[in-house]
């Protein structure tokens, strides 16, 4: 069995973890991207979950060759993207763990790559959720995160404003994508994987530990309070 080292802080992504965004996204470029004749495959989709909205564009217009430059692009994404967020719903076990940690005194931050306006969006409807975090780093939009994941400088960043400042080791985080499973990786910090079926099991090898589902989650094995039984 692996080992595990104990946490004391944890952080966690939200696109594709704590909300089912992906879903939304995925219809969203579908349409999008039929008007240029192209196709949102698996294999694309892998490359920009996780991703700053600014590479995730990029990313876009490269990868597909789509004969629009990436401004142009990225105002057609955001318009499409933006008004469908506020239908996102919560994916299982997000809201009962979130909860859980937070009864129980463990420090909280979500680290996340969207911007400030479409976080907003998406949160809005989970004011009592979000309240459980003492801060949220907005990758898009947070001019500290230099590097989008896979670096490893929104995680640094997350750790960095909690008032004790942990150290990357006494931090777990919580991912769904490959990109931000390598950027906690990167970090020094253990990492948790609730994956989407599409990703292979050797990029699945890089987590700590992977979960079908976060109601499967065992905090005990992190050293972190366990569910009442």
């Amino acid at each position: 069995m692996a080992e595990f080292t104990p946490v004391t802080h944890v952080i966690f992504d939200l696109d594709g973890l704590l909300i089912d965004s992906e879903t939304i996204y995925k219809k969203s470029l579908d349409l999008l991207l039929e008007k240029y004749g192209k196709v949102y495959t698996d294999e694309v989709r892998l490359k920009v979950m996780g991703t700053k909205e600014q590479d995730t564009v990029r990313i876009l217009v490269e990868e597909l060759k789509l004969p629009v430059d990436v401004e142009e692009f990225n105002k057609e994404y955001m318009n499409c993207i933006v008004p469908t967020l506020s239908d996102v719903e919560l994916k299982p076990g997000a809201e009962k763990l979130v909860h859980h940690f937070h009864k129980n005194g463990v420090p909280l931050a979500m680290a996340t790559s969207s911007g400030i306006e479409s976080c907003e969006i998406k949160l809005k409807r989970f004011s009592e959720l979000k309240s459980c975090f003492h801060h949220i780093v907005m990758g898009s939009s947070d001019k500290e995160v230099v590097n989008g994941k896979p670096a490893p400088d929104i995680f640094f960043l997350a750790a960095k404003r909690f008032p004790d400042n942990p150290s990357p080791n006494k931090c777990l985080v919580f991912e769904d994508s490959y990109n931000g499973v390598l950027a906690a990786r990167a970090a020094g910090m253990q990492v948790v994987m609730v994956p989407e079926a599409l990703v292979s099991e050797e990029k699945r090898k890089k987590a700590t530990i992977v979960y079908e589902s976060l109601e499967d989650f065992v905090p005990e094995i992190f050293g972190l309070p366990s569910y009442e039984k």
